[in-house]
């Protein structure tokens, strides 16, 4: 497709199909066009138009082919720059769509049968589209990228860009005032925009990974690139997230302000503000979303490269990082309210295996430790850490780092947590009687953990959830 610089501004009819609309696009990206517009509602109906004849000729057209990067590029310019909320969502939603109907990576998998043994075996095949568009620029030292990819520099973040967005997303949504919401929300679309970037590299890799032992794929992923770079702090990134999370669970106060249509019937009435305002709720929703979506991956980015380390394919290039559960951890350790909030975010198995893997920065180490005893250790259990509470010295030994209080809520949270799995024989491969075993099991050695914090701190107050599980556990082994 040949790029042009036409800055004519007439998308309407789109007769032009493709290649029509290439002629335009660059006014969006130049300081000419809709930069110099004298009318910001004028401005705002050419983007839409624009944005509404992307739709149409690559999305909805049966033969619809991907669009060119200067088209992807000033949709993204669009999500940027745009001051207007709802022509801003225009954008971020049909960057989703296109992103949807064409993937920058893709994984399939394929059955080969071996006529030795007439068995089969699953392959899976990954599709990287090298030269597709994407918002970030990762650049290495080694990067001598030219040309038609240094074109597109000024609308693409590079690592520090991220980093910046990010503390200014933390920023911003601290002590939100009503004037700031809706440039907190044009953020939060951006933001998430990116999450969802990440999330379609990362995924199809690292399943990829899982299949054929290739960390390479893993390795060159956008989200690996970005954490282990040394142009970002990682912990302070992780922080900021943390941060973002926090600071939303305060928007509801905004939210029940903007629901009193006389006190801002204003703003209400006055277009764009009150569409800011009445979709507050679901911006902060997915937002919330998108973060847990984020720390997922890290997550299970953290799990691949110890799996990876522990078969020898990691190398000196990939930086060993503090693992995101501990950073989340000993964020929210000492505030409750925001930790529950936080582990209510993720379901049971993914909770589960937060507060598993907190635990376990606290089992004492072996003296004489190598990969093979190190992967040992990393493979543990709820009911391995369980048993550490069954040991009073164990339990004096955690009781040094962490408070009882926190120790009851970690231990109920994920008591509640392995039940709900456990009790689901179908994921977990286990018979009924396996099952009322492995729970009677838990049940008296959750009771036995809270004897042993009580023999440590005699005067120490059962919070509402230690109580919780205390009864459910006994419940469980009266029926046992």
């Amino acid at each position: 497709m040949k790029e042009g610089r036409g800055r004519s501004v007439g998308y309407g009819s789109c007769s032009g199909g493709a290649d029509g609309l290439e002629q335009n696009t660059m006014a969006i990206l130049d300081n000419c066009g809709f930069a110099n517009s004298n009318s910001s509602h004028h401005l705002n109906e050419d983007r839409r138009t624009f944005l509404e004849a992307v739709r149409t000729t690559f999305l909805l057209a049966d033969n619809g082919t991907r669009p060119s990067r200067n088209i992807f590029d000033a949709i993204f310019h669009i999500l940027r720059e745009e001051d207007s909320f709802d022509v801003a969502m225009e954008s971020y939603e049909l960057l989703l769509d296109l992103d949807k109907r064409f993937p920058r990576v893709s994984a399939s998998k394929e059955e080969e049968t071996y006529s030795s043994s007439n068995s089969r075996d699953t392959i899976c095949n990954i599709v990287l589209n090298e030269g597709a568009w994407q918002p970030f620029y990762f650049e290495s030292d080694s990067s001598n990228e030219k040309g038609d990819a240094k074109s597109h520099l000024q609308n693409s973040l590079d690592f520090s860009g991220v980093q910046g967005l990010v503390q200014e997303i933390a920023e911003v949504t601290k002590n939100l005032k009503r004037e700031e919401v809706e440039k907190a929300s044009l953020k939060l679309l951006l933001f998430q925009y990116l999450i969802s970037v990440l999330e379609g590299d990362f995924w199809p890799r690292n399943s990829t990974y899982r299949a054929n032992m290739n960390w390479i794929l893993v390795r060159e992923s956008l989200l690996n690139t970005l954490l282990v770079s040394r142009k970002i702090i990682f912990k302070t990134l992780m922080k900021d997230c943390i941060s973002i999370l926090s600071n939303l669970s305060n928007w509801s106060l905004i939210s029940e302000k903007a629901s009193s249509l006389e006190k801002y019937s204003g703003d209400l009435s006055n277009g764009n503000n009150g569409v800011i305002f009445l979709t507050l709720p679901e911006v902060k929703r997915s937002t919330c979303s998108f973060l847990r979506k984020l720390f997922i991956m890290v997550m299970e980015l953290d799990s691949s490269w110890k799996h990876a380390n522990d078969h020898g394919l990691t190398t000196r290039t990939d930086r060993l990082r503090t693992p995101v559960v501990e950073i989340i951890l000993d964020e929210l350790i000492y505030d409750s309210g925001l930790l529950c909030t936080f582990l209510h975010a993720f379901d049971c198995a993914q909770r589960l295996e937060i507060i598993v893997q907190y635990f376990q920065k606290y089992k004492p180490k072996s003296s004489v430790q190598t990969r093979r005893s190190n992967a040992a250790i990393n493979a543990l259990n709820f009911e391995a850490v369980l048993k550490w509470f069954c040991d009073l010295t164990s339990t004096r030994n955690i009781l040094r780092k962490l408070s009882s209080d926190t120790i009851q809520l970690l231990l109920s949270y994920a008591f509640q947590a392995y039940l709900a799995t456990l009790y689901n024989p179908v994921s977990k491969g286990l018979s009924l009687p396996d099952v009322k075993n492995s729970a009677s099991e838990v049940c008296r050695n959750i009771s036995s953990a809270f004897v042993h914090l009580r023999q440590e701190h005699p005067n120490y107050e059962l919070v509402e959830r230690g109580r919780e599980a205390l009864f459910a556990a006994g419940v469980l082994l009266s029926h046992h």
